[in-house]
């Protein structure tokens, strides 16, 4: 996926993990991604997803796009062009199943997306913290610098060397 982020969703009770795209200002999830989202059978999610184009509810060509993902298939890796759909289909599919982990999601996304567009970013407080135990326990120089063309201040980690 060029340009695009990764963030992880975590359903509520904790038993369901996404790797979410991020990607041209909308999230994208792939039809297996949306079967473990909505906790329904494949074929129930791929029906509702063909009444939504077939309905003229959603263009197909606006809110689905191919990206090349790399899949384990009989303990080799195969790279294969998948169809990921953008947020509106996710949260049109999370109404026609009613389902409430859909409405955590559709929460959750809109959050994401909307610290992207305020902000700039969205924080991973999963990586944060990793990164944070990580540099408690390596010693570290820190340097502080004035960038005059942005006008902020800029912290720079090094790792500390001893030397003899």
């Amino acid at each position: 996926m060029k340009n695009s982020d990764i963030r992880i969703y975590q359903s509520e009770d904790g038993k369901t993990e996404i790797n979410v795209q991020l990607d041209n200002d909308t999230v994208w999830l792939s039809l297996n991604q949306m079967v473990d989202l909505f906790e329904r059978d494949k074929s129930v999610v791929s029906r509702h997803i063909n009444n939504v184009f077939k309905e003229k509810e959603l263009s197909r060509k606006a809110t689905v796009a191919k990206y090349a993902t790399v899949q384990n298939e009989g303990g080799r890796e195969v790279e294969r062009n998948i169809e990921f759909f953008n947020l509106d289909v996710i949260i049109s599919i999370g109404y026609r199943i009613k389902s409430q982990r859909g409405t955590q999601f559709r929460i959750w996304a809109n959050k994401i997306l909307k610290d992207y567009l305020i902000k700039g970013y969205a924080l991973n407080k999963n990586l944060l913290t990793q990164q944070n135990e990580q540099l408690k326990k390596s010693p570290l120089v820190v340097v502080s610098d004035y960038d005059t063309n942005q006008h902020q201040n800029i912290v720079y980690f090094f790792p500390a060397f001893k030397t003899n």
